[in-house]
């Protein structure tokens, strides 16, 4: 049956009052954003080091203002503050008995590397940590020889940033406190052994803004330069098998994490990220590299673990350098 003219008439009347409605005054007050909201609340979770085992791991985490150490399992789960005093603690290290942690404490002019139990237990004298380095000289970068029995750490290049500064690699026994050179000459940062303890690489300056990671046998001599690019290349981490090293470059558009043969060839680049992915470190398996990646966020600044799976990873059979 046709619908009555007039009723008809009423109806569209009654749509067009409808939608003009929903766009009057109040509507269009609803629909306009006042101003840009900005993140508030950052974080800084930075320097990794894992368990022997894979199922633990310790960063560095901004607590209060001060850096701290925090054991949390391999997801990130239970989260445990292990250090709680007013100093800095820097670039832990796990031992491979997985009993302790050496770390860098920074506290005013202080830069030393200490030990920590990985628990977080106190030591028979009721102290937390124990001093290993001299008071004297301004040590970082700690890494445990394979043996357990030594410890290979570099002298501080930022005294005076942004400008470097020589710095020596060194060993130091554990168990004795002596001390061995083993690089000198120019600025000599990040020591990591292999794991058969035969050779060592680091990071070295050639000049001012090139930055370059090096390989040498276990007593510093016979050293050359893996990476031979331009660009600002070091944080060198060996892979669990010795067959790869990991390393952290600017070569790209910022800095990302890429890995290598340990002659410097079949360099390729392990996962494109954003901001300054630097100092990666390997799951005692080999199946994945952690990482801290910073990036500014509005007004400040984030550091944040990342990790990187390479189970489906096919190694390049030609050199990329």
């Amino acid at each position: 049956m046709p619908m009555n003219p007039s009723l008809s008439r009423k109806i569209v009347r009654a749509s067009l009052v409808l939608s003009l409605g929903n766009i009057g005054p109040h509507a269009h007050a609803q629909s306009r954003t006042l101003t840009i909201a900005f993140q508030l609340t950052h974080s800084v979770n930075d320097d990794i080091t894992l368990a022997p085992d894979g199922k633990s791991m310790v960063i560095l985490s901004v607590i209060a203002g001060r850096e701290q150490l925090v054991r949390m399992g391999i997801d990130g789960s239970d989260p445990r503050q292990l250090t709680h005093d007013d100093a800095d603690h820097e670039d832990p290290a796990w031992s491979p008995d997985g009993r302790q942690i050496a770390f860098v404490l920074v506290k005013g002019e202080l830069e030393q590397i200490e030990l920590i139990n990985a628990d977080g237990s106190a030591n028979a004298d009721g102290s937390a940590t124990v001093p290993l380095t001299p008071a004297s000289v301004k040590a970082i970068h700690p890494n445990w020889a394979p043996d357990g029995r030594s410890i290979a750490y570099c002298t501080d290049d930022d005294l005076k940033p942004p400008k470097k500064n020589d710095s020596e690699i060194y060993s130091i026994d554990v168990a004795t406190k002596k001390i061995r050179t083993l690089i000198s000459g120019g600025v000599n940062t990040y020591p990591v052994w292999s794991p058969d303890g035969k050779r060592l690489a680091f990071r070295r300056m050639l000049g001012e803004s090139n930055s370059e990671v090096f390989i040498a046998n276990a007593d510093g001599t016979g050293a050359q330069n893996l990476t031979n690019n331009p660009a600002f290349d070091g944080w060198p981490a060996w892979s669990p098998d010795g067959t790869k090293i990991a390393f952290a470059s600017n070569r790209g558009r910022n800095y990302e994490i890429y890995i290598m043969n340990p002659d410097g060839s079949a360099v390729q680049k392990v996962a494109a990220s954003e901001g300054r992915a630097t100092a990666p470190k390997w799951a005692p398996d080999g199946k994945t590299i952690y990482f801290p990646n910073c990036y500014k966020v509005d007004f400040a600044y984030d550091c944040q673990v990342y990790a990187a799976k390479l189970d489906a990873f096919q190694p390049l059979t030609t050199s990329s350098r």
